[in-house]
């Protein structure tokens, strides 16, 4: 079953100084917190800040090239998390019909913020998510969005 969720913030893991993304749905009762790399984590951030820059950098740079080849973002999914790494999938419309393409969680986001499209979760990410012990195991695990 697909959760729908939002961008709820960023954080920085206290014990590693890795940039965390948090995802949260409507009603706030699920989080899903996805370990991020800096420069995903600055992309997140400086879309959620509304910052402007002289020149597209890399996700503006997607998103514009998506944009005039005719297609369109329909939604974002994370898909997965095996083996301490996440995975996501961003679906599209173009001229040929829906296609899919693997993603890493964080360039998915920064891409559905960019395009408004929707982030929906899979609630079994949710649920291995939630049977780790994100205090000390998912930092000792190295949880992250390959």
């Amino acid at each position: 079953m697909l959760l729908k969720m939002k961008v709820f913030g960023l954080t920085m893991d206290p014990f590693t100084n890795v940039p965390i993304v948090i995802l949260k749905d409507d009603g706030e009762k699920n989080a899903l917190p996805v370990w991020i790399g800096v420069l995903e984590a600055s992309a997140i951030a400086s879309e959620l800040e509304k910052v402007q820059f002289s020149r597209p950098m890399t996700h503006d740079l997607l998103k514009d090239l998506i944009r005039l080849v005719g297609a369109k973002v329909e939604k974002i999914e994370v898909t997965d998390l095996k083996d301490n790494v996440y995975y996501a999938t961003i679906h599209l419309t173009g001229s040929n019909g829906a296609f899919t393409i693997d993603s890493r969680p964080s360039d998915a986001i920064a891409i559905a913020l960019r395009t408004g499209a929707p982030i929906f979760v899979e609630s079994g990410v949710l649920d291995k998510s939630k049977s780790m012990d994100l205090k000390g195991e998912a930092r000792d695990k190295n949880l992250k969005d390959e």
